[in-house]
């Protein structure tokens, strides 16, 4: 079974281990050898010269005797920022960081429940089933290592990423698909003080365009909002050029379609009304998925809960993650929590209790014939 003080060692040498999205070549390489100890079939690929990143994407098939489906256990390498130099406290059975920096249990403590579930089985000699492991780049820069996995080296048709906050239980069998949103509103200069009737205020236009948007909750599936609204000019000068960047998520095709076409035509009524051009590009980030109740994987995965003495929690999620390019390639998946907390903030954290039911929930799903 699952070695309690193995795996915490485990994931305080792996939160140690630098690796901020686009700087995972030390996470990658200690992943390899690990990977190799546990004796799977290893190998990387070329992902990380196309997305600036130093290391790879990272896969492992272990061949087992017991009959059943293939599952593909996995989970990113990388951290977002600040998150060099993590130094991991504990106190009462829960781990922080020492708070200048976030922990990193998104994602290293579904990358150690997964390498000490294979260690507990190869230790003990417990018969398994066939599965494969993928560990990937940038999840946190846009799920670019997922996009560029070599889906030909995957043979499983299911799939399972270790990545979720909330309580080991939680299943996310639905997420939304996202469009990005890039545009420039175009004005014309002139001096704001001498002659500014000459001039269109690209800002003054893309401030009227905004205005007419349902921004952040636009239903229980949709959501939108503005990150970036930018312009630098002196007081004395009306401004040429506004560059906006925003997004809309919706776990329903029509209603993100219909959601981004709502916010271009704002903008592009901001700039009509002034005088102003609107350059806009709309870029699908990642689509819906969606996992019925049903599906034998949710099926597999909520008994494996419950045997843990767990009632499972079958849920959505209103953010992205490698599951959605996974579904988009043909391996249903769905995303299971391992505890962490507060993910993205110094504050983050995860409890000891956690780790150890993940580990023992992936242990089970390994060891149990379907």
């Amino acid at each position: 079974m699952i070695n309690k003080q193995r795996l915490l060692d485990l994931f305080l040498e792996y939160v140690q281990i630098d690796s901020e999205t686009g700087n995972e070549k030390a996470m990658t390489e200690r992943l390899v050898a690990d990977l190799k100890a546990l004796g799977g079939e290893v190998s990387t690929d070329d992902a990380g010269t196309k997305i600036d990143s130093n290391g790879a994407n990272v896969y492992a098939r272990f061949e087992g005797t017991l009959p059943g489906e293939t599952l593909l256990y996995t989970a990113h390498m990388d951290t977002v920022k600040p998150g060099n130099g993590v130094k991991p406290v504990i106190r009462d059975g829960i781990i922080y960081s020492s708070g200048n920096t976030v922990l990193g249990s998104d994602d290293k403590s579904g990358i150690a429940g997964i390498i000490e579930s294979i260690r507990a089985i190869k230790e003990s000699g417990t018969p398994h089933r066939t599965f494969e492991v993928v560990f990937t780049l940038s999840e946190e820069g846009g799920m670019r290592g997922a996009k560029n996995l070599d889906y030909s080296r995957i043979k499983a048709k299911y799939g399972l990423a270790l990545d979720s906050s909330g309580e080991v239980g939680k299943i996310v069998t639905q997420a939304p698909g996202q469009i990005k949103i890039y545009a420039d509103v175009i004005g014309r200069k002139a001096h704001a003080g001498i002659a500014p009737e000459q001039g269109i205020s690209a800002i003054q236009a893309a401030a009227a365009g905004v205005a007419k948007m349902k921004l952040l909750r636009i239903d229980e599936e949709t959501t939108a909002n503005i990150g970036i609204f930018k312009a630098e000019y002196a007081t004395n000068i009306v401004p040429d050029r506004v560059y906006i960047m925003a997004e809309t998520r919706s776990r329903n095709l029509d209603k993100l379609n219909a959601q981004a076409k709502h916010m271009v035509d704002s903008l592009q009524a901001g700039c009509d009304e002034y005088g102003a051009t609107l350059d806009c590009r709309c870029v699908t980030n990642y689509v819906s998925f969606h996992l019925p109740d049903d599906h034998p994987l949710v099926v597999e995965l909520a008994g494996a809960v419950r045997s843990m003495g767990i009632e499972p929690t079958i849920t959505s999620t209103g953010g992205g993650s490698d599951t959605n390019i996974f579904n988009l390639n043909g391996i249903d998946s769905v995303v299971l929590a391992t505890g962490m907390t507060k993910v993205h903030t110094n504050d983050e954290y995860i409890k000891i209790e956690q780790l150890e039911l993940t580990a023992e929930l992936l242990y089970r799903l390994m060891t149990t014939a379907n």
